[in-house]
C-alpha cells in the first residue's frame, strides 16, 4: 500500500490568509507564515499555497509571502495563482516553491502545462482544477465542468476530460478542488475524486469539504486520492494534523507518522 499523504491549503489573500465557502464570502483568518510553521512542526507532509486573487485581479503572486512561508518549512511546497508563464513558475522556485502549480491559465492557454514541464519537470508541475457540478450535458457529459478566475467563470470544459488532457500535456499531479464542497465541511466529493483519480495515472489530491477525520478517510479509500488537503478543520484548531494522521494509520491507512 503507498502511504497516503495530508496535505495544508493556505489560500492567502492581500497577504492574509482567507477562507472561503464555495469561493464566495472570504474571510481574512491569520498570518499564512505562521501556521505554515506550525503544520509542518506538527507532521505535516505537504503545504499547499494559492494567492487566491491573483488571476483574477490579473496579477503576479506575492513572491515576498512564498518566500516567508518558504523560510518556513522543509517539506514539499506547491505555489499556485496568477502563473501564466514559465517566468512565473521559474520565480516561484526561486522564491522557495518546489511545485508550480497552474489553473486559469492553463485553461485558456493548455500549452502552458506543456511549457512549464518542459522548463521545471513533470514532477514539479500541478495542474489545480476548480471543479463545480452541473447538469449532464454535451460539453460535461461526466457533469463536472471547470470553472476559472477563483469560481468566477464557468468554461464548459468537461473535468474528466481536462484532467486527461492536462496529464498528456506534462502535469505531473491534479488538485482537484470541488467548488460545491469547498468550505463546507460536509465531506469531499467522493464521485468527482474517484472518476479523475481512475481517468489518470498521475497522484491526485482531494480539495474542498474536509469536516472530520472521517471524510479523509473516506477519501483516501473510496475516492482514491492520494492525498487529501485540509483547510477549515485545522485552521480554525479544530483539529490537529499530527491528530488526523494519527487517526487515519488507527484507520488502517498508510501515513507517514513522527515518532
Amino acid at each position: 500500500m503507498l502511504t497516503k499523504r495530508v496535505v495544508a491549503c493556505l489560500d492567502v489573500r492581500d497577504g492574509n490568509l482567507a477562507k472561503s465557502i464555495r469561493f464566495v464570502d472570504t474571510q481574512n483568518i491569520g498570518d499564512p507564515v505562521s501556521k505554515a510553521k506550525e503544520y509542518y512542526d506538527d507532521g505535516l507532509d505537504e503545504l499547499v499555497f494559492y494567492d487566491i486573487t491573483a488571476s483574477s485581479d490579473h496579477r503576479s503572486i506575492m513572491l515576498d509571502v512564498v518566500e516567508a512561508v518558504a523560510g518556513q518549512i522543509f517539506i514539499p511546497f506547491s505555489v499556485g495563482g496568477g502563473v501564466r508563464n514559465v517566468d512565473d513558475a521559474n520565480r516561484l522556485l526561486w522564491a522557495g516553491a518546489e511545485k508550480v502549480n497552474v489553473n486559469s491559465a492553463a485553461v485558456v492557454r493548455p500549452e502552458l502545462i506543456s511549457e512549464c514541464a518542459k522548463a521545471i519537470g513533470i514532477q514539479n508541475t500541478v495542474l489545480s482544477m476548480d471543479v463545480k457540478r452541473v447538469a449532464v450535458n454535451s460539453t460535461c457529459p461526466s457533469g463536472f465542468e471547470v470553472v476559472i478566475n477563483g469560481g468566477r467563470t464557468p468554461m464548459g470544459l468537461d473535468a474528466i476530460q481536462w484532467a486527461k488532457q492536462g496529464v498528456m500535456l506534462g502535469a505531473g499531479e491534479l488538485v482537484i478542488n470541488s467548488i460545491d464542497a469547498d468550505g463546507t465541511r460536509q465531506g469531499y466529493d467522493i464521485d468527482l475524486t474517484r472518476q479523475i483519480a481512475e481517468a489518470v495515472p498521475v497522484p491526485v489530491v482531494a480539495s474542498g469539504g474536509a469536516g472530520q477525520p472521517e471524510h479523509l478517510v473516506e477519501v483516501l479509500t473510496e475516492g482514491k486520492a492520494d492525498a487529501a488537503l485540509v483547510a477549515s478543520m485545522v485552521h480554525y484548531g479544530d483539529y490537529t494534523v499530527s491528530g488526523l494522521k494519527a487517526y487515519l494509520h488507527q484507520q488502517g491507512v498508510k501515513v507517514r507518522l513522527r515518532y
